[in-house]
């Protein structure tokens, strides 16, 4: 089969169209044709192995000190079961899925075996497959936040990165648990959060949203750039300050704020469960949620779509086509 290689650390141009071994599947497991996956932030760390600040180690220990452990990326993907393991009870051949799998990669390639109770479920049934691989990660992400923060109906919520692959699921996210959201992003991409549904949008180029006396019940930090000591100040007391992206001098600001004050701020991993992604289906299926693209790219340009990943200008997400459908 044909897979997405990195066989050394570097620049986008290390990726390369290579054919490698098909996965067998084991008894518990599916065998997924992969028809589409996404360029991440999380790739582009893992392709190059850089991290936030202070995680360079760790992340050169996990990935591999060397050359990478796991040559092929992708965290999150749709496609179609062609076969099962002998002991697989929920799904069966021919199931169009989508779904998670994080930091264990390996969906950047035709096929891929995954225990089924992995974070994976049946594809909403109106979304293509390059609309579904777009979903897990993000809203994955946005909504383990927000029910961390114990959202509520009436709160207000700032979503700092509103455009991005998080903050747009978060921003479509909250307005469904009823709060009102006040998303923050760059010129170009306000009309985008607009349309989510923000209630208010702020151009972080025009406007520092913690000098307008504005108090939220939520801060959301979707790419760890706010400042912690301003920010705390557009917090109400007993507000949840959460960042789904932060490095080892942030997370010393975090831990200071929760033991010098009555704010809380909130990081972690994600916890990746069936149940949240069938949620999510059916809030797609209802038409609540929606996912957003911002281009699409074939295989053999997998180069091309962390390029643009990393120009930080993408708007909501970038697909890769493993095989058009």
């Amino acid at each position: 089969m044909k897979a997405i290689v990195y066989e050394k650390y570097g620049l986008p141009e290390v990726l390369q169209i290579k054919e490698v071994k098909k996965p067998v599947p084991k008894d518990n497991d599916v065998l997924i044709r992969v028809y589409a996956t996404t360029a991440t932030l999380y790739d582009c760390w893992a392709r190059s192995c850089t991290a936030p600040p202070g995680f360079g180690l760790m992340s050169r220990l996990s990935s591999g000190i060397r050359k990478p452990k796991q040559p092929i990326l992708g965290t999150e993907l749709a496609g179609k079961i062609e076969a099962v393991g002998k002991d697989v009870k929920i799904f069966k051949k021919g199931d169009q899925i989508f779904g998670s799998i994080a930091m264990s990669l390996g969906a950047y390639a035709e096929y891929i075996c995954l225990p089924e109770d992995k974070a994976l479920a049946l594809k909403p049934v109106n979304m293509t497959y390059e609309e579904a691989a777009t979903v897990p990660q993000g809203a994955l992400t946005a909504l383990y936040f927000l029910r961390k923060a114990n959202i509520q109906s009436g709160q207000k919520i700032l979503i700092f990165g509103a455009s991005g692959g998080v903050g747009g699921f978060a921003v479509q996210l909250a307005k469904y648990f009823g709060a009102e959201v006040t998303g923050v992003c760059s010129t170009k991409k306000l009309e985008l959060v607009k349309a989510l549904g923000a209630d208010k949008v702020i151009d972080y180029t025009k406007e520092d949203f913690t000098k307008n006396d504005e108090t939220y019940d939520i801060i959301l930090d979707t790419i760890g750039k706010s400042s912690v000591s301003r920010s705390k100040k557009s917090l109400k007391k007993k507000g949840y300050y959460l960042f789904t992206t932060f490095g080892v001098p942030k997370l010393l600001q975090i831990l200071w704020l929760n033991l010098t004050s009555n704010k809380k701020a909130i990081v972690g991993l994600l916890e990746e469960r069936t149940e949240d992604l069938n949620f999510l289906k059916e809030l797609i299926e209802t038409e609540k949620i929606k996912s957003v693209i911002d281009r699409s790219f074939p295989m053999d340009q997998a180069a091309e779509a962390h390029n643009y990943v990393e120009k930080g200008l993408k708007k909501g997400h970038v697909v890769i086509i493993i095989e058009d459908k």
